[in-house]
């Protein structure tokens, strides 16, 4: 018995110390933590249980039966944050440099299947150089096991990835399949190819953070949801993060008591949002004055700052926010913005958030580049998101709502369930000189005067439809608002609609326009 405990404990140590003592001190020295320092940040105190700590490979070939590490570069197991139970694997860049063997695909394929058995969600920390090539084509099939889950899991469980390191070739597909993305400013980096291989193929001199890093990522191609200072940084947010989210889609988000009374007024939103329907005003501040305390966790703020979108809470309770933004282009929607909000509508749909839709928007973006780029599909996108979602779903227009991006933007007529407008609200085909220079076109042309006639026909449109009356009188809008009631109703509007229940037709799924 004692040889036997002896041996446990041995084995408990080389599995603790991982790749030794010198490539953790190198971990160090290059400003990143050990995957288990990674998980004592992550879960609550004390909470952790390792699962497969002493798992190893099988390979044979390439002398890798003379290295074994029990763990074989992967820490895996579940835990608590805040007191909610999650599963996590923290991959160990100090073993093999973190590269993925089939046994350790098998130790991260556990966790997932655990995860889904008892809905809760997973956490993936990611600081790996890829396949374990010793391996061949079993590492390619420990991937492929992983993706497969990722798919199943997805809409079902929240999947959560940072990236802490390298993240590379096959590697980027889990994450990107997960929910959000964390990075960490220069010491992580995703690409399917390195800099190696864009040089031999293209000709391109370029570094691994301007080809993968976490800048370009969250500015450039929005694969990343969250651009970090420090670890530190990245999991302290992920762990805020997980406080607006539900374990499971049968649950959902945790309500926070509030001291921020329901029936407070926010006058501010009048010296916020300018008379002058030209100027631009920054979306964010009215979505902090109206929800819980001032505090809005925006999601991928660097990536099309034209749509706002992020958590925050109502009267205690998480609510999902879309906004455009006139402070950037104008508010209006763009391949980028529309794909931005879509993605993350879909996820609020999937866990049960509900969702209040901030619209000031005159369109979307023209251009030759748009429509090359597929602006029709894009915009398509976030049309079928808000259409398909079955959540309570709350539209304020705040100011302009124009031609088919008023349709979009949550409207009445794809399924919003509670429509409201401020008083200066313009709902129309497009803005009332532009229409005007349409609809009297010969008239103007003909005038005596065409600058007063011009003045008078603009008065007269502006009359019809710079208001929200018109729409308000069909139906369209359920109640125009005064800005300063706008934290009270919507309060109000989440309340009456906590029990709503509405389904889909019986369908495999839906073809969205990807």
């Amino acid at each position: 018995m004692k040889n036997t405990l002896e041996r446990l404990e041995e084995l408990n140590e080389a599995a603790l110390l991982g790749g030794g003592q010198a490539r953790i001190d190198r971990q160090h020295k290059n400003g990143k933590f050990t995957a288990r320092e990674r998980i004592d940040l992550l879960l609550d105190p004390g909470s952790f249980i390792e699962l497969d700590r002493l798992k190893t490979h099988r390979c044979v070939d390439f002398g890798m039966e003379k290295s074994k590490i029990p763990g074989d570069g992967v820490v895996t197991g579940y835990g608590k944050v805040d007191d909610r139970l999650v599963y996590v694997f923290a991959q160990d860049f100090t073993v093999f440099g973190g590269s993925l063997s089939e046994t350790y695909a098998q130790k991260i394929c556990k966790v997932m299947d655990l995860a889904m058995k008892v809905g809760a969600p997973v956490i993936g920390l990611n600081d790996s150089g890829g396949a374990r090539i010793q391996e061949g084509v079993q590492s390619l099939a420990g991937y492929a096991d992983i993706f497969f889950r990722n798919t199943r899991a997805s809409g079902v469980i929240p999947q959560l990835s940072a990236i802490m390191g390298p993240c590379a070739g096959g590697a980027v597909y889990s994450p990107a399949i997960t929910d959000f993305i964390f990075m960490v400013d220069q010491s992580s980096y995703m690409f399917i190819t390195g800099p190696e291989v864009v040089k031999t193929v293209t000709s391109q001199d370029v570094t691994k953070q301007e080809l993968g890093g976490a800048e370009m990522h969250s500015k450039t191609s929005g694969v990343s949801h969250f651009e970090c200072s420090s670890e530190e940084e990245c999991i302290a947010r992920l762990r805020e993060l997980l406080s607006f989210i539900p374990s499971n889609n049968a649950e959902d988000a945790p309500f926070q008591a509030t001291d921020d009374p329901s029936n407070r007024l926010v006058e501010k939103i009048n010296d916020i949002i300018p008379e002058n329907a030209q100027k631009p005003y920054d979306m964010n501040e009215v979505i902090k004055l109206v929800v819980d305390d001032g505090y809005f966790y925006e999601v991928q703020p660097q990536f099309a700052p034209n749509i706002s979108v992020g958590f925050a809470r109502l009267g205690g309770k998480s609510v999902g926010i879309v906004g455009n933004n006139p402070q950037h282009l104008a508010g209006v929607l763009d391949i980028n913005s529309s794909v931005k909000a879509a993605r993350f509508v879909r996820f609020c749909d999937a866990f049960n958030i509900p969702l209040v839709t901030l619209v000031d928007v005159p369109g979307f973006l023209p251009g030759v580049d748009q429509e090359y780029g597929g602006i029709i599909k894009h915009g398509a996108k976030l049309l079928y998101a808000f259409a398909e979602a079955t959540v309570p779903k709350i539209t304020l227009i705040t100011r302009k709502a124009y031609g088919g991006a008023y349709d979009v933007m949550a409207s009445k007529h794809i399924g919003a369930d509670i429509n409201l407008a401020y008083p200066m609200a313009e709902i129309a085909v497009m803005g009332s000189a532009g229409a005007v220079n349409i609809i009297f076109r010969n008239e103007l042309k003909n005038a005596e005067d065409p600058v007063a006639k011009n003045t008078e026909l603009v008065d007269d449109y502006q009359s019809k439809f710079a208001n929200p009356f018109k729409a308000a009188e069909l139906g369209y809008i359920d109640e125009i608002i005064s800005p300063e009631d706008t934290r009270i109703r919507l309060i109000q509007s989440l309340e009456m609609l906590e029990n709503k229940r509405e389904s889909l037709p019986p369908k495999k799924h839906g073809n969205i326009p990807l």
